[in-house]
């Protein structure tokens, strides 16, 4: 079975400055599932996070997940 993590993106494509999305990755990846590489000191959350951010998610990264969880 998959896990699922969000991994955040940050303006600066490091670790600094505002947050501009999450993006949601798979089995410990630094790849989000749009395709995106995400820094690996980036913030992380439970993929039980989504719809409960304040932030933005992906918009690919959400599409892609919903139709790979049950």
């Amino acid at each position: 079975m998959a896990i699922y993590e969000m991994r955040a993106q940050y303006a600066d494509g490091g670790t600094q400055g505002p947050m501009t999305y999450w993006h949601m990755t798979r089995d410990g990846s630094m790849t989000a599932l749009c395709g995106r590489d995400l820094d690996a000191a980036a913030a992380t959350t439970s993929d039980t996070s989504w719809s409960h951010t304040t932030e933005p998610i992906c918009h690919t990264c959400g599409a892609l997940y919903l139709r790979q969880v049950p």
